[in-house]
């Protein structure tokens, strides 16, 4: 793996800005190098403070005791500048963590009312003698001749006594350690359990907060010493990269001069820094384990391992999904077969072999259909194949989606399905079928889906939806059944800001901890995690913007709801689903009967940023004109113009940058902008309205509630085996005609609820993104979590009963409000 992708893993993501910018600098590494060949390999004159210059033959390769020379200034200042902010991130870092610290001693000191000799014990941690100190600095200098200093230091490991720990604190005989601070106190009876002193019932509490600040003060402090170490490493590793790529001896000067005299790289910092952490590896002793120091300094690894990982994890899965952009990454486990050909040996796998077929078959249909005179006009006939085609290779998904969308208007284009809207219905001819295709392609509601990603990216990016999510589980509790309820509904809330195919992999990022503690044979992993996939796909529905099924709706409903209307009726369907599902999983699973209690989540307790504060404001006012898009409708013209607004706030500004808006979900834009134009071709045709007046006939006499009732179940069925998007793609234009054609026309009504049973279709694991990447769950030993036995017995009647909610109390709240 690459330093640069090493340092962004190992980093602590919260604190990313103020690490050495590797990346950065080796551009600028390569720029100098650059320009030595454009020069032919002379080194260019740079002007001197005063306006002078040095001569290209009077300029040196080597540093010497003597000031940089003129050549090398600009990398020497990008590194200055960089080592500045380090130091002041450290200063500030280290002065939060030591207040914290000294707060903590003086509430140990608090316990005193309870029980004075314990808190004579725990007074004895906020003092170390000279000596201490001077044994500290000479172990830290002994482990710096034993290290390599170019080793990255390693942030997890099972092996034992790897950690940041020192080495001197590892073992049984702690170096400096005042051996009465050790003692178990007499009077105090030893634990049965050797896990902690038997605390007075008054001072319970008490000690139970403390021991929890004490482990976060741990994981916070080894956090601020890998910053050390992984920055002390960087500045190696690139002054080494400059030094071999520009023939110069750069490292040597200015580690000694610049880096080892800099406040957080000096020998004595870093000894205080160790002092510290060894001050609560001894409290949490006193504390947790009955003066057991070993037993104290696994259980703090662990909770670093544990907090480690779950900071990682996003981190992780963006590095993968970055080398997965770059390059194709085979999943499969079938092994190819050779078919040796006249022209050579082919090596081709069982799942080409039916894709191949498939097509095959798509292509006969499609050939079929163009040849039958099935309506009256060969404009219809020819757009029922287009259609008929399309739809097969959407559900087969014999190629990429997108790719399929993007054959549906070249298609339409050189059939010339397309009829003019002038009343006379004349066939159009390219140019002109063209000119409407296209133009109705790029739609308001595409720029709707732009603004929605660029919301979604900020608060991603800038961990506003981490934060307010993790505030949320940490105040969850233990209880099994009250975690999962309030993960549903984080992972619902998710699901209407950064789309129902993001939340999951949030929210399965958070709860790795509370996976990793659960016992072997424990059912609360398998019911949490299905837990989190059903109400993610429930959040589905909860916004315009959380899923591709609700742009194509609003796209076939006119007029287009405000936001307000949306959520009217999107909010309380979200709400009821979730605790009718979440009833189910606790019937199904019991889960508290074998797992009574769970690890707690920890909340974010870094302060908001400025910048937070901004993208909060933004999305907010956002969002306001979004609800209140109607009553500026004069103004804006449609929700697509305020979509404008997030992006010019976001990428004007710098927050988000080139490479977040070509990380865009472009296949999702151009699958649906394909829909928009197949949606247009239908219509234009003529074949929408014959087909609609068909089904008309067949629900002659049914009142709207009958209807939608009708296409819930049918989009249910077509829904949970294809994409959602695919059956909404197909399904919603026949709906919105139907519903126009009715004795009281209510098309906007049956729209919206067919579109929110196609979130509601979530019966086995393909059926959505989110239940896809939940039966990808694995533990530790590689065993999934979830099987389709899982999906069949959970998610088919969440299904249903999400179904039955909409097309009952969901046709209640439309009706209510006039739709």
């Amino acid at each position: 793996m690459k330093f640069s992708h090493q340092i962004q893993f190992n980093a602590v993501p919260d604190w990313a800005d103020y690490y050495l910018p590797y990346s950065n600098l080796k551009k600028l590494i390569y720029l100098i190098e650059k320009e030595r060949v454009a020069n032919k390999g002379h080194r260019l004159s740079i002007d001197l403070e005063d306006g002078g210059e040095i001569p290209p033959s009077e300029q040196t390769a080597l540093i010497s005791d003597d000031p940089v020379e003129q050549e090398n200034r600009q990398f020497v200042n990008s590194l200055n500048k960089s080592l500045d902010k380090i130091v002041k991130f450290y200063a500030k870092k280290e002065t939060e963590l030591y207040d914290e610290m000294d707060e903590l001693v003086g509430d140990f000191e608090y316990l005193n009312r309870h029980d004075v000799a314990v808190a004579a014990q725990l007074r004895r941690l906020s003092t170390t003698s000279d000596q201490q100190q001077e044994q500290q600095e000479e172990h830290e200098q002994e482990r710096a001749i034993r290290s390599n200093t170019n080793q990255l230091p390693r942030r997890e490991s099972n092996v034992e006594g790897d950690s940041f720990l020192p080495a001197n604190i590892i073992s049984k005989n702690v170096t400096g350690t005042d051996p009465a601070a050790l003692e178990v106190p007499t009077h105090i009876p030893p634990p049965n359990s050797s896990r902690g002193p038997m605390w007075p019932r008054e001072a319970m509490y008490d000690v139970v907060e403390l021991r929890k600040r004490t482990v976060d003060l741990f994981v916070l402090l080894s956090e601020l010493k890998s910053f050390v170490a992984l920055n002390l490493t960087a500045f190696a590793k690139i002054l080494k990269k400059y030094d071999k790529i520009t023939n110069n001896n750069l490292k040597r000067y200015y580690t000694s001069t610049y880096v080892t005299q800099a406040y957080p790289f000096k020998t004595a910092t870093k000894a205080r820094l160790n002092e510290r952490i060894q001050q609560t590896e001894r409290a949490y002793a006193i504390l947790a384990t009955g003066n057991n120091l070993d037993l104290a300094i696994e259980e703090l690894k662990t909770h670093l391992r544990e907090h480690i990982v779950w900071e990682r994890n996003t981190v992780w899965r963006d590095l993968i999904g970055q080398e997965r952009r770059t390059q194709t990454v085979g999943l499969s486990d079938a092994k190819p077969s050779a078919v040796h050909t006249p022209f050579g040996t082919l090596r081709i796998t069982r799942d080409q072999v039916m894709n191949y077929l498939y097509m095959a078959a798509c292509i006969v249909v499609f050939i079929v259909l163009m040849r039958a005179e099935l309506f009256d006009t060969v404009e219809q006939n020819r757009c029922l194949a287009i259609l008929v085609f399309a739809s097969m290779l959407w559900a087969g998904e014999v190629m990429p989606l997108f790719v399929t969308a993007l054959l549906v208007p070249f298609l339409i284009i050189t059939l010339r399905v397309m009829r003019s809207d002038d009343g006379h219905y004349t066939r159009l001819n390219a140019p002109d079928a063209t000119k409407r295709v296209f133009g109705a392609m790029f739609s308001p509601v595409i720029m709707l889906l732009l603004g929605g990603f660029a919301i979604a990216g900020a608060l991603s990016k800038f961990g506003i939806a981490k934060s307010m999510a993790t505030y949320v589980l940490s105040k969850a509790g233990t209880r099994p059944s009250r975690v999962l309820i309030v993960n549903m509904m984080v992972a619902t809330v998710a699901s209407m800001w950064i789309s129902n195919v993001a939340a999951p992999v949030l929210c399965f990022s958070l709860i790795q901890p509370i996976l990793r503690t659960l016992p072997v044979d424990s059912k609360f992993g398998p019911c949490l995690i299905i837990g989190i996939a059903l109400a993610s796909n429930l959040g589905g529905m909860a916004s315009p913007i959380s899923s591709p099924q609700n742009i194509i709706a609003i796209q076939n409903m006119n007029p287009a709801p405000s936001w307000a209307e949306w959520f009217i009726i999107s909010i309380p369907l979200c709400i009821i689903g979730n605790l009718i599902i979440w009833l189910w999983l606790l019937y199904n699973y019991n889960p508290e009967k074998h797992t009574p209690q769970i690890h707690t989540i920890r909340a974010n307790s870094d302060p908001i940023n400025g910048t937070q504060i901004y993208v909060i404001l933004v999305t907010l006012v956002t969002i306001l004109l979004w609800c209140l898009a109607h009553s500026y409708e004069h103004i804006f013209g449609d929700m697509g113009v305020i979509a404008i607004l997030p992006l010019i706030a976001f990428f004007g500004t710098g927050l988000l940058t080139k490479d977040d808006f070509n990380n865009f979900l472009w296949n999702v834009i151009m699958l649906a902008m394909g829909g928009i134009a197949l949606g247009k071709a239908v219509e234009s045709s003529g074949l929408l309205k014959t087909i609609a007046s068909q089904i008309e006939a067949m629900v002659q006499g049914f009142s709207a509630f009958e209807v939608l009732f009708v296409f819930s179940c049918l989009v249910l069925v077509i829904a949970t085996f294809i994409s959602h998007t695919v059956a909404a793609l197909i399904v919603l234009p026949i709906v919105a005609e139907v519903g126009s054609q009715l004795a009281d026309p209510q098309p906007r009504m049956l729209v919206m609820g067919t579109a929110f049973v196609c979130s509601a279709a979530m019966g086995l694991p393909v059926s959505g993104f989110p239940n896809m990447n939940a039966i990808s769950q694995e533990n530790e030993l590689g065993k999934p979590y979830l099987t389709t036995k899982d999906f069949l017995i959970n998610g088919v009647p969440s299904s249903i009963f999400s179904m039955l909610c909409i097309a009952t109390i969901g046709y209640g709240l439309m009706a209510l409000i006039g739709f």
